[in-house]
Protein backbone atom coordinates (compact mmCIF):
# COMPACT_ATOMS: atom_id res chain seq x y z
CA UNK A 1 0.00 0.00 0.00
CA UNK A 2 1.25 3.48 -0.78
CA UNK A 3 0.46 6.47 1.35
CA UNK A 4 0.05 10.06 0.22
CA UNK A 5 2.78 12.53 1.14
CA UNK A 6 2.12 14.53 4.31
CA UNK A 7 0.05 17.66 3.71
CA UNK A 8 2.74 19.90 5.23
CA UNK A 9 4.98 19.31 2.19
CA UNK A 10 2.71 21.76 0.33
CA UNK A 11 3.98 24.49 2.69
CA UNK A 12 7.55 24.21 1.28
CA UNK A 13 8.30 27.23 -0.89
CA UNK A 14 11.47 27.56 -2.97
CA UNK A 15 12.81 31.12 -2.74
CA UNK A 16 12.16 31.85 -6.42
CA UNK A 17 8.43 31.09 -5.89
CA UNK A 18 8.01 33.13 -2.71
CA UNK A 19 6.43 36.29 -4.17
CA UNK A 20 3.84 34.32 -6.12
CA UNK A 21 3.00 31.96 -3.25
CA UNK A 22 2.68 34.81 -0.73
CA UNK A 23 0.22 36.58 -3.04
CA UNK A 24 -2.24 33.73 -2.39
CA UNK A 25 -2.01 34.00 1.40
CA UNK A 26 -4.45 36.05 3.50
CA UNK A 27 -3.34 39.39 4.90
CA UNK A 28 -2.02 40.69 7.19
CA UNK A 29 1.06 38.58 6.46
CA UNK A 30 3.61 37.95 9.22
CA UNK A 31 7.24 37.07 8.44
CA UNK A 32 9.97 35.70 10.67
CA UNK A 33 13.20 33.83 10.19
CA UNK A 34 15.76 31.75 12.04
CA UNK A 35 17.69 28.50 12.21
CA UNK A 36 15.14 26.45 14.18
CA UNK A 37 17.73 23.68 14.49
CA UNK A 38 16.34 21.66 17.40
CA UNK A 39 12.74 22.72 17.73
CA UNK A 40 11.78 23.32 21.37
CA UNK A 41 9.00 24.87 23.43
CA UNK A 42 10.46 28.36 23.11
CA UNK A 43 10.34 28.09 19.31
CA UNK A 44 6.77 26.84 19.07
CA UNK A 45 5.56 29.43 21.59
CA UNK A 46 7.27 32.22 19.65
CA UNK A 47 5.91 31.01 16.29
CA UNK A 48 2.36 30.77 17.65
CA UNK A 49 2.66 34.31 19.06
CA UNK A 50 4.03 35.58 15.75
CA UNK A 51 1.16 33.96 13.84
CA UNK A 52 -1.36 35.62 16.17
CA UNK A 53 -0.20 39.01 14.83
CA UNK A 54 -1.72 38.32 11.41
CA UNK A 55 -3.70 36.01 9.16
CA UNK A 56 -0.74 34.01 7.79
CA UNK A 57 2.85 33.28 8.86
CA UNK A 58 5.86 32.80 6.57
CA UNK A 59 9.04 31.40 8.13
CA UNK A 60 12.40 31.67 6.35
CA UNK A 61 15.07 29.23 7.53
CA UNK A 62 18.81 29.75 7.32
CA UNK A 63 20.38 27.24 4.93
CA UNK A 64 22.95 24.88 6.42
CA UNK A 65 25.82 27.05 5.14
CA UNK A 66 24.14 30.19 6.50
CA UNK A 67 23.81 28.56 9.95
CA UNK A 68 27.50 27.60 9.92
CA UNK A 69 28.47 31.20 9.16
CA UNK A 70 26.60 32.37 12.27
CA UNK A 71 29.31 30.85 14.45
CA UNK A 72 27.02 28.60 16.48
CA UNK A 73 29.59 25.79 16.35
CA UNK A 74 31.32 23.61 13.77
CA UNK A 75 28.70 20.87 14.16
CA UNK A 76 25.68 23.11 13.60
CA UNK A 77 23.12 22.78 12.32
CA UNK A 78 22.44 19.40 13.87
CA UNK A 79 19.46 18.94 11.55
CA UNK A 80 19.85 19.50 7.81
CA UNK A 81 17.71 22.10 6.06
CA UNK A 82 15.30 19.51 4.59
CA UNK A 83 14.58 18.16 8.07
CA UNK A 84 14.18 21.62 9.59
CA UNK A 85 11.82 22.61 6.76
CA UNK A 86 9.64 19.56 7.44
CA UNK A 87 9.45 20.10 11.19
CA UNK A 88 8.62 23.81 10.91
CA UNK A 89 6.13 23.25 8.07
CA UNK A 90 4.31 20.64 10.18
CA UNK A 91 3.42 23.30 12.75
CA UNK A 92 -0.16 24.54 12.66
CA UNK A 93 0.96 28.15 13.12
CA UNK A 94 3.10 28.12 9.95
CA UNK A 95 1.50 28.74 6.54
CA UNK A 96 4.61 28.73 4.33
CA UNK A 97 8.28 27.90 4.88
CA UNK A 98 11.17 28.99 2.67
CA UNK A 99 14.93 29.36 3.10
CA UNK A 100 17.88 31.64 2.41
CA UNK A 101 21.58 31.00 1.86
CA UNK A 102 22.64 34.59 2.40
CA UNK A 103 23.76 35.91 5.79
CA UNK A 104 20.43 37.72 6.23
CA UNK A 105 16.86 37.09 5.03
CA UNK A 106 16.51 40.56 3.48
CA UNK A 107 15.85 39.27 -0.06
CA UNK A 108 13.05 37.00 1.24
CA UNK A 109 11.53 39.86 3.26
CA UNK A 110 11.49 42.09 0.19
CA UNK A 111 9.98 39.28 -1.92
CA UNK A 112 7.27 38.55 0.67
CA UNK A 113 6.48 42.19 1.52
CA UNK A 114 5.03 41.26 4.93
CA UNK A 115 2.68 43.50 6.84
CA UNK A 116 4.35 42.43 10.08
CA UNK A 117 8.00 41.49 10.63
CA UNK A 118 8.92 39.73 13.88
CA UNK A 119 11.96 38.38 15.68
CA UNK A 120 12.52 37.05 19.18
CA UNK A 121 13.08 39.19 22.24
CA UNK A 122 16.86 39.09 21.92
CA UNK A 123 16.54 41.49 18.98
CA UNK A 124 16.00 45.23 19.40
CA UNK A 125 13.34 46.34 16.91
CA UNK A 126 15.68 48.75 15.13
CA UNK A 127 18.29 45.98 14.70
CA UNK A 128 15.94 43.54 12.98
CA UNK A 129 17.01 42.95 9.38
CA UNK A 130 14.32 44.33 7.09
CA UNK A 131 12.80 46.66 9.70
CA UNK A 132 13.44 49.78 7.63
CA UNK A 133 12.01 48.23 4.47
CA UNK A 134 8.87 46.91 6.18
CA UNK A 135 8.24 50.27 7.86
CA UNK A 136 8.80 52.06 4.53
CA UNK A 137 5.88 50.19 2.96
CA UNK A 138 3.69 50.80 6.03
CA UNK A 139 4.24 47.57 7.96
CA UNK A 140 4.93 46.94 11.64
CA UNK A 141 8.00 45.43 13.28
CA UNK A 142 7.92 43.53 16.59
CA UNK A 143 10.42 41.95 18.94
CA UNK A 144 8.44 39.31 20.83
CA UNK A 145 9.69 38.88 24.41
CA UNK A 146 10.66 35.34 25.35
CA UNK A 147 7.79 33.81 27.29
CA UNK A 148 9.55 30.45 27.64
CA UNK A 149 13.30 30.72 28.23
CA UNK A 150 14.76 27.96 26.07
CA UNK A 151 17.83 27.81 23.86
CA UNK A 152 19.01 25.24 21.34
CA UNK A 153 22.63 25.94 22.31
CA UNK A 154 21.82 25.34 26.01
CA UNK A 155 19.88 22.19 25.15
CA UNK A 156 22.82 20.80 23.16
CA UNK A 157 25.15 21.56 26.08
CA UNK A 158 22.82 19.68 28.47
CA UNK A 159 22.67 16.68 26.14
CA UNK A 160 26.45 16.61 25.79
CA UNK A 161 26.93 16.92 29.57
CA UNK A 162 24.52 14.06 30.21
CA UNK A 163 26.19 11.91 27.56
CA UNK A 164 29.63 12.58 29.05
CA UNK A 165 28.49 11.56 32.54
CA UNK A 166 27.56 8.10 31.27
CA UNK A 167 31.00 7.23 29.95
Amino acid sequence: MTYPPPAFIAKFCPPQELAARVAALPRPLVFTNGCFDLLHRGHVTYLAQARALGAALVVALNSDDSVRRLGKGADRPLNALDDRLAVVAALESVDLVTWFDEDTPLARIVAARPDVLVKGGDWAVDDIVGAREVRDWGGDVHSIPFEVDRSTTALIARIRAADGSRR
